[in-house]
C-alpha cells in the first residue's frame, strides 16, 4: 500500500500559494485495509475515507467508465491493481493531475508542472468528454488563475465546444451548475468564467439570460465599454475586487443588468426600465439553477434599485426612506451594506471607472444611520400605540433624513481641523 499526496495541494504548492486542503490517494489497497487502520469511511459512490487523526480525504486509486449521459453515469473500479497513473489519468486537467510521494517527489506523467510553468489550462485525456461537469470546471479554473495568465488550452476548448454541440452539457443538472457557479463567482476574475463558457458555446445553454446581453449596445457616455455583456464581466470582477471570496455579492453582480437584453431595438442604446423588465428573467434564472433564497432575493433588490442608489444626492427624503423600506434594511440592517457594495460594484465595473469614487454609498449610509437613530420607545411613552405608533416612527424617521440632506457635502469631504 502506498500513499501519495495529489491534486490542489501538490498545484498550489508548485504555484506557491498556501495549501489549505490536502487530499490523498492511496494505491494496492482495499476498504477492508483502511478500516483496519482506523479510517472512517465518507464516500457515497466510491470509497473515500477520513485519516483517524489528520480527518484529511484518502481515496482508494480508481478507473471510471461512461455507462451514460450527464455526469452520474459512470461505474468505478477500485481494485487494489489499479495504479497511480491510472488514477491520474482520469482527472480533469494536467494541473491537477500531478502527484507527490512520501519523499516529496513528483510524478507528473501528464506534463502538469510545465502547463503550470506555461501558464496553460490542458485537459489530461479524451475522458475529459465524458464528464460535462468539467466545462464548468475549467471555466471556474479560468476564474481562478485568469489574472496569472492562466488560459485554456486551443485543443480543450476545442473539445468544449463539442461536448456543448453533442448535448452532453445539456444532461448537467441544475445544483450542480449553480455549485460551480457559486464557486466561480468567489474567484479573482469570474468574467473569464462567464468568457470560457461563452467561447465554448455553453453559456446560452447553461444561462440564456446572461448569453443575451452581449452584443446589446449601451449609451457611450455612460458605458464606454457599450457592449452590456462586457459591462456585466466588468462588474463581476470590481464585485470581486471590493468583496473579494462574496460570492452573494457576484450573483447580484452577473444578474444587475438581465433586463437590458429585453430593451426593444428602437429604444437602444437607452434602457428605460431596464431594471424592472430583469426581474423575470432574474427569477427564471435563479429557479431553474435553484439559487439559495438569500442569493435571489438580493440580487432582485438590487436589480430592481440599483438606479436608486446611484442618484442618491437627487433624492428626496421620503424617497430615500422608501429606498430603505424596499431593501427592509430598517428590520435587516445587515442587508444595505452588500446593497451598495453591489452598486458601487455596477457603477465602477465601467471603462475607465474602475478607480473612481462612490461617494453614494457612504451618504446613503450616513442618512440611514440617522434615519435608526429615531426609536419607538419615546413615541411609545407618550402612549402611542399600534398603526399611530407606526405613523408616528416613519415620520421621526423622515424628518431624520430630511434634516442630514442638506449636509450631503459635508458627509463628502472631512471637515476642517479644530
Amino acid at each position: 500500500m502506498k500513499t501519495y499526496l495529489v491534486g490542489g495541494a501538490v498545484r498550489d504548492r508548485l504555484l506557491g500559494i498556501a495549501v489549505r486542503d490536502r487530499d490523498y490517494v492511496v494505491v494496492g489497497a482495499t476498504p477492508d485495509d483502511l478500516l483496519r487502520l482506523g479510517y472512517k469511511p465518507v464516500g457515497k459512490d466510491f470509497p473515500v475515507f477520513l485519516h483517524p487523526q489528520t480527518r484529511e480525504e484518502y481515496a482508494l486509486a480508481r478507473t471510471e467508465r461512461k455507462t451514460g449521459r450527464g455526469y452520474h453515469a459512470f461505474a468505478f473500479d477500485t481494485d487494489p491493481g489499479v495504479s497511480l497513473e491510472d488514477d491520474l489519468r482520469r482527472r480533469d486537467l494536467t494541473i491537477n493531475a500531478i502527484a507527490e510521494d512520501e519523499n516529496g517527489a513528483l510524478i507528473d506523467p501528464f506534463g502538469g508542472a510545465n502547463d503550470l510553468r506555461d501558464k496553460v489550462l490542458r485537459h489530461v485525456s479524451p475522458a475529459f468528454a465524458e464528464d460535462p461537469v468539467r466545462v464548468l470546471r475549467v471555466a471556474r479554473f479560468a476564474a481562478r488563475f485568469a489574472s496569472q495568465g492562466f488560459r485554456v488550452a486551443d485543443e480543450t476548448l476545442a473539445l468544449m465546444q463539442t461536448m456543448v454541440q453533442s448535448g452532453e452539457v445539456d444532461h448537467l443538472v441544475p445544483e450542480r451548475v449553480w455549485a460551480e457557479t457559486r464557486k466561480a463567482l468567489a474567484e479573482p476574475t469570474p468574467s473569464a468564467f462567464l468568457q470560457s463558457l461563452r467561447d465554448c458555446g455553453a453559456l446560452v445553454v447553461l444561462m440564456p439570460e446572461v448569453d443575451a446581453l452581449y452584443g446589446v449596445p449601451q449609451r457611450a457616455e455612460y458605458h464606454p465599454e457599450i457592449d452590456t455583456g462586457v459591462h456585466v464581466g466588468m462588474v463581476l470582477d470590481m464585485a470581486a475586487r471590493l468583496a473579494p471570496g462574496d460570492a452573494l455579492i457576484g450573483w447580484c453582480a452577473l444578474t444587475h443588468d438581465l433586463g437590458k437584453a429585453l430593451t426593444p431595438k428602437d429604444e437602444l442604446p437607452s434602457h428605460r426600465g431596464h431594471e424592472h423588465a430583469g426581474i423575470a428573467p432574474l427569477r427564471a434564472l435563479a429557479t431553474r439553477l435553484k439559487v439559495p433564497a438569500e442569493y435571489a432575493a438580493l440580487a432582485e433588490l438590487v436589480c430592481r434599485l440599483h438606479l436608486l442608489a446611484h442618484t442618491a444626492f437627487d433624492l428626496r427624503a421620503n424617497t430615500v426612506l422608501e429606498l430603505f423600506e424596499k431593501l427592509d434594511a430598517l428590520r435587516k440592517p445587515e442587508r444595505l451594506p452588500p446593497f451598495l457594495l453591489a452598486c458601487e460594484a455596477d457603477k465602477r465595473g465601467r471603462g475607465g471607472m474602475a478607480e473612481s469614487d462612490y461617494p453614494q454609498a457612504k451618504y446613503l449610509l450616513e442618512l440611514f444611520h440617522k434615519a435608526m437613530e429615531a426609536k419607538a420607545q419615546p413615541l411609545f411613552d407618550q402612549g402611542l400605540r399600534g398603526p399611530e405608533l407606526g405613523a408616528a416612527l416613519r415620520e421621526a424617521r423622515l424628518r431624520a433624513i430630511a434634516a442630514t440632506i442638506p449636509d450631503a457635502k459635508a458627509i463628502l469631504q472631512p471637515k476642517p481641523a479644530g
